[in-house]
């Protein structure tokens, strides 16, 4: 008896191979990429909270300095020496997710709903793979393609029939912040194949923060501040969820399985946003709601399995 367990014992010893290696990294990039995502969607109703104690410039500006004490924290304890030959890309980082998309979307949201906002998010993932191919030369296939039209043209659909089809004033600032975005997610993911992605954007927060402390002295100086629940809560978790540690996560996922096939995810996004807008802001759902999810969900399942 002996003798068989132990010729039994070693085929149950799991063997490790390069396709279940490459299998559990595409799971864990994509959580990664998921749990970024989520975090995403509570920024914009996030915004919203910390609008109403602090102006957009200062809550900007303050979310930027609080983001960037905490990475450069995380930096020192460590001792993570610059990456001087990346300060070129991680400026990219830094002007396009530190300072344009949070400071062109929070002006958005003064005259815009959260729902309406949330288109910029929708049309966000094709952008992105397009900012890809044209930086990283990146080639998805055919099916990566139409899934992905498909599931934009779905989100936008569904967030402008939220908005009663009308354009606002406030579409020049979200559309200059999905481009700007973009530029700084492809380039943060192109820096995180080389680099771990928390210090991506530690070092993006670090680079900005010479102009972010003045900018905040400056902006808290000529703009009113009334601390609340709300705001405050707002406030930290624009700086500690949506700037630092959901772009971690972020990053490190689209290192994993690739910038086009990342992005894709964010197609959930705004679906996400809305039911935190219900939740937090009290803001009513429609029943187009699950079908358009439904529709997102199919087309992030293709291009989660299109071959490029």
């Amino acid at each position: 008896m002996r003798t068989e367990s132990s010729a039994i014992a070693p085929s149950r010893i799991a063997v490790s191979t390069p396709e279940v290696d490459a299998a559990t990294d595409r799971r864990s990039g994509t959580l990664q990429a998921a749990l970024g995502v989520t975090a995403f969607s509570l920024t914009f109703p996030a915004t919203a909270w910390g609008l109403e104690g602090f102006g957009p410039w200062s809550l900007v500006a303050v979310r930027s300095v609080l983001a960037a004490v905490i990475a450069g924290g995380c930096l020192g304890i460590l001792r993570v020496p610059l990456p001087r030959g990346h300060v070129a890309g991680l400026a990219v980082v830094a002007a396009g997710v530190v300072l344009g998309f949070p400071l062109l979307t929070t002006l958005a949201l003064q005259t815009s709903t959260t729902a309406h906002a949330a288109v910029v998010v929708g049309l966000l993932p094709l952008t992105t793979a397009l900012f890809s191919a044209l930086r990283t030369g990146a080639r998805p296939s055919r099916m990566f393609w139409v899934a992905a039209l498909a599931g934009a043209a779905a989100v936008i659909a569904f967030t402008v029939q939220q908005s009663g089809g009308a354009l606002t004033g406030a579409d020049a600032y979200l559309f200059g912040a999905l481009l700007i975005c973009a530029a700084g997610y492809t380039e943060g993911g192109r820096l995180a194949r080389v680099m771990p992605g928390w210090q991506v954007i530690g070092w993006a927060l670090v680079l900005c923060l010479p102009l972010a402390l003045p900018g905040a002295l400056l902006a808290l100086s000529y703009e009113p501040v009334r601390l609340t629940a709300h705001s405050v809560t707002g406030l930290l978790w624009v700086a500690a969820g949506s700037q630092f540690l959901g772009l971690v996560v972020w990053y490190r996922g689209m290192a994993s399985i690739g910038i086009p096939k990342a992005s894709q995810l964010q197609l959930a996004q705004p679906l996400l946003t809305l039911v935190w807008s219900v939740l937090l802001l009290g803001e009513q759902l429609t029943p187009a709601a699950p079908l358009t999810a439904a529709a997102v969900l199919v087309c992030i399942a293709l291009t989660q399995r299109a071959r490029g």
